[in-house]
């Protein structure tokens, strides 16, 4: 029977961090107190994967991580300490990679592969140049240049030929193979490799979706392969008869175009991905393509391995990524409950401001950005936040309204990185309006910037309508008319009728074929312009709170209140109880220590905006006219201030992917040159002028305690909190990591074991004590996960599905400073917020604990409740509290003795 974990600790497994590294790592993972290893993908990804989301195979553990052996290890390890183990999995997409045997497939056989039904590609584009065809925008330059260079060619390997660009090979279809091997038949005088052309050319057409007609096209292939591969092996004159006919074909211009657009693939020049790209992909990443999983066999064949684990107790969970990119993602998760009815299920769901997981959806809850999100808000000054607004339209010159620039940048992205699915969308809509006499005369140009709008209008990833079965909400239907409503009115020059029309259609009002299509395509597209032009783009240009801009967030909001706080967990509780709890990811785009130090700005702006403008004008002997402008300067300062210390090379890389995503100077698609070189320079500068670094290490002194006060503060509270706590690799200590790739630095496991060693056999009065004597090194942070954990192996119904959660409002001056719960009746947390404000001056501010003797888990101070106690004597000797009822609480943990 799988077991629900208590606790989480994500590891990043790669060629450089194997099964044998993991497994090298559990023995410290479970002192930590933690249940579950939560691994990210490991079945067959490309090589050199560093994420595990690119797979090319799911009947196959990655090789590069010990393959089969190495995973069987790594389990048998965590079976013998005890740790359960949840998998991170991937049903939105698959690689394109040549590896990838079912996409190699579909190259080579178009819509009569056995596994076209597999992949989510238009085979009837509107387009003729692509009918039953799949673009592959890999070109460095127009088509017609590179093959005029020389630089697409076909080549033999065996019996096997491919059409070969540079590193990349394309297989070659069958049937086309019939000319060239009639020329080297001639050649070699060979009836044999005649009569195979002729075989070849009368196969099926590819164009054929009967599934009969594809096995049997597939078996005849098979056999001619076989004859093929066996008359290369025992007529060398005949091999040299093809290899001439290829080298005539490759010298031959005309001839090679006349075999290359015969293929069931198109090569393109890459920027034609934007606007004509066939296949829906992972957001906006053409090498990754989405799959149909909400076909049963698709189901079945991908999830076979997996299930496997889950039955035979292997995995005692899964993470679910992306489910938004579905067809139908509550149906997938019926299929997958009904599948593993007993497994813990957490999915990424991203839930905007205001948003709830759907209570229908048979799983435990998400992956955790609404609870980082929610300790974001609580954790910084709401009027803080308003004088920082001022600060940053001051010395940007430019009044920015986050709500307005995320519309505008959505738009924009689907424009262009996401045009070839906006023009897909309108083909579908342009012919539902010509069946529809009230509708016909919209054009196709209206109809696209209808889409655009109307998508760049939701404030949520989508809506989750099943047109299908007639499901719809009455959420959905609120979404659905709160977009058209703004795109009405941030658009009066276009004809209302249109988006009203659309709202009919995405409302099931108006019921057809294409009409259910659409509904459920425009679901999954409102989902990457979301992720692309909030997430990757938005959250890289407005940047009053740098640390604010995570997935999910809306740094628009002046902050979380207590009561909001409380009534989010209650809400938990009675709903999600088990959802997984998250404060850094591997795709958080700053480490938790980070974003809690940068809080502390939001306590003292005044501060902030002298040294801005002291910093702007010490700087300006090292811009390069322009370059780099005040928004990126701003951002930059935000940055070495919640990374510090980051060196010189860490600093550009991260500028570098920043910039880039805000796309506002220089973007991935098109490199200003000009602006990447100045910043470069602008950074390395500053980081060796000494007056500089001096301000820049003195500024961080005095914010760099409070942010590691707000740290502990947001520990304890995950590690408390209705849900379960997971811990990102190496974040026990303080983390000071920037997004991925920066996020994904090896973890010095052995220093982390060093400061687990100190506190072994320490009471905890004694091992408090030393954690706040070397302070800096994180051993505060361990100490205080280390606890909380321990205490939720003790006592696991204190805090499963079943306990309560019950918030406790202090009394006094200082009462909004306090963060304070119980759990159950026998658990309580405290911690304080705004702690640059606070400065350690409680005045007089009270708590009343219920009745009971408790202990401090952290420091072994006890206290009787019943009556109201100083704020300041419970949090004396340690900046957070964990009490606990009755005696067992002040027994210390001797780690040398596991569990």
């Amino acid at each position: 029977m799988p077991r629900t974990p208590l606790s989480t600790y994500r590891l990043q497994l790669h060629s450089a961090f194997t099964f044998d590294d993991a497994s090298a790592a559990a023995r410290y993972i479970a002192d930590l107190g933690i249940s579950h290893v939560y691994s990210s993908p490991y079945l067959q990804a490309e090589r050199g994967s560093m994420h595990g989301y690119d797979v090319i195979d799911h009947h196959t553990v990655n090789k590069e991580l010990g393959g089969a052996a190495g995973h069987e290890r790594f389990c048998t390890r965590l079976g013998e300490l005890g740790l359960g183990q949840v998998l991170d999995i991937v049903p939105n997409h698959m690689a394109v990679d040549r590896e990838n045997r079912m996409w190699w497939d579909v190259l080579e056989n178009g819509p009569s592969s056995r596994f076209a039904s597999y992949f989510d590609i238009d085979w009837n584009s509107t387009e003729e140049k692509l009918r039953d065809k799949v673009l592959m925008p890999v070109l460095g330059d127009q088509y017609g240049r590179v093959l005029s260079r020389g630089e697409i060619c076909v080549e033999r390997e065996g019996s096997s030929f491919r059409v070969r660009y540079g590193e990349q090979a394309f297989p070659v279809a069958p049937r086309t193979l019939a000319p060239l091997l009639t020329v080297a038949a001639d050649a070699a005088h060979s009836d044999t490799l005649r009569f195979l052309a002729v075989s070849f050319a009368q196969l099926p057409s590819p164009a054929s979706t009967e599934r009969e007609v594809q096995l049997s096209r597939y078996r005849d292939k098979t056999v001619l392969q076989g004859l093929l591969t066996r008359l290369c092996a025992e007529d060398v004159s005949t091999c040299r008869a093809i290899d001439k006919a290829i080298d005539a074909l490759n010298a031959n211009v005309d001839a090679l175009d006349e075999m290359l657009n015969a293929q069931n693939f198109r090569l393109a020049f890459w920027r034609t991905s934007d606007q004509d790209l066939g296949y829906r992909r992972f957001f906006d990443v053409n090498s990754l393509i989405g799959l149909r999983m909400e076909r049963e066999h698709v189901f079945e064949q991908t999830h076979e391995l997996i299930l496997h684990w889950l039955d035979k107790g292997v995995l005692d969970g899964v993470r679910v990524d992306h489910p938004d990119g579905l067809r139908d993602p509550r149906q997938y998760l019926e299929r997958l409950r009904e599948r593993a009815p007993n497994a813990w299920v957490v999915v990424e769901k991203i839930l905007e401001p205001g948003e709830w997981l759907r209570p229908e959806w048979p799983v435990q809850g998400t992956s955790g950005y609404d609870f980082l999100n929610l300790c974001n808000g609580l954790l910084i000054s709401p009027d803080g936040m308003r004088q920082l607004g001022a600060i940053y339209a001051d010395f940007t010159r430019q009044i920015v309204d986050f709500h307005e620039m995320a519309f505008d940048k959505k738009v924009k992205i689907s424009k262009e990185s996401l045009a070839s699915d906006v023009n897909r969308l309108a083909a579908i809509f342009v012919a539902i309006c010509e069946a529809n006499r009230d509708s016909r005369d919209y054009t196709r140009a209206e109809i696209r910037r209808a889409i655009r709008n109307v998508a760049a209008c939701f404030t949520v990833y989508r809506t989750y309508v099943v047109a299908d079965s007639k499901e719809i909400t009455d959420e959905d239907r609120a979404r659905i008319a709160e977009a058209i409503d703004d795109a009405k009115r941030r658009k009066p020059e276009m004809d209302g009728g249109l988006f009203d029309f659309m709202q009919r259609v995405l409302s099931l009002e108006v019921l057809g074929d294409k009409e259910a299509e659409f509904v459920a395509r425009f679901q999954q597209f409102t989902s990457p312009v979301m992720a692309k032009g909030v997430e990757d783009t938005t959250f890289y240009c407005f940047n009053r709170l740098a640390s604010l801009n995570e997935v999910g967030s809306d740094p628009g909001r002046d902050g979380v209140s207590l009561a909001e706080f409380h009534a989010y967990n209650v809400q938990m509780q009675a709903t999600f109880p088990t959802t997984m709890l998250a404060l850094s990811t591997h795709d958080t785009k700053r480490a938790d220590d980070v974003r809690a130090r940068l809080a502390v700005l939001s306590e003292m702006p005044a501060r902030w905006a002298a040294k801005l403008k002291r910093w702007s004008r010490m700087n300006a002997k090292f811009r390069s006219g322009a370059y780099p402008d005040a928004n990126t300067e701003y951002f930059l300062y935000q940055t070495l201030l919640g990374a510090w210390p980051l060196t010189v090379d860490r600093a550009q890389a991260y500028m570098l992917k920043a910039m880039r995503e805000a796309k506002q100077e220089t973007s991935w698609m098109s490199n200003n040159q000009a602006y990447e070189t100045a910043l470069a320079k602008f950074i390395d500068a500053v980081m060796q002028d000494a007056p500089f670094m001096i301000e820049i290490e003195g500024f961080v002194a005095r914010i760099k305690r409070d942010g590691q006060i707000n740290s502990l503060a947001q520990t304890l509270l995950k590690c408390t909190a209705p849900g379960v706590p997971d811990l990102y690799q190496g974040g026990e200590l303080w983390d000071h990591s920037l997004v991925d790739p920066d996020n994904r630095r090896p973890v010095d496991y052995d220093e982390r074991r060093r400061i687990v060693a100190t506190f072994a056999g320490q009471s905890p009065s004694d091992a408090a004590a030393l954690a706040m004597g070397i302070f800096d090194d994180g051993s505060p942070k361990m100490w205080t996960i280390m606890q909380a954990l321990h205490l939720r192996l003790e006592r696991p119904t204190s805090f499963d599905a079943s306990a309560q959660y019950t918030p406790l409002y202090a009394q006094g001056a200082k009462a909004e400073h306090v963060i304070a719960y119980i759990r159950s009746d026998d658990v309580i947390a405290i911690a304080p917020r705004l702690p640059h404000r606070l400065a350690d001056n409680w005045s007089g501010t009270t708590l009343v604990l219920p009745t009971g003797e408790w202990t401090d888990r952290m420091t072994g101070l006890r206290h009787n409740g019943g009556a109201a106690i100083r704020v300041s004597t419970l949090l004396d000797k340690f900046p957070v509290a964990l009490l606990v009822r009755d005696s067992r609480a002040s027994e210390g943990i001797d780690v040398r003795q596991g569990r």
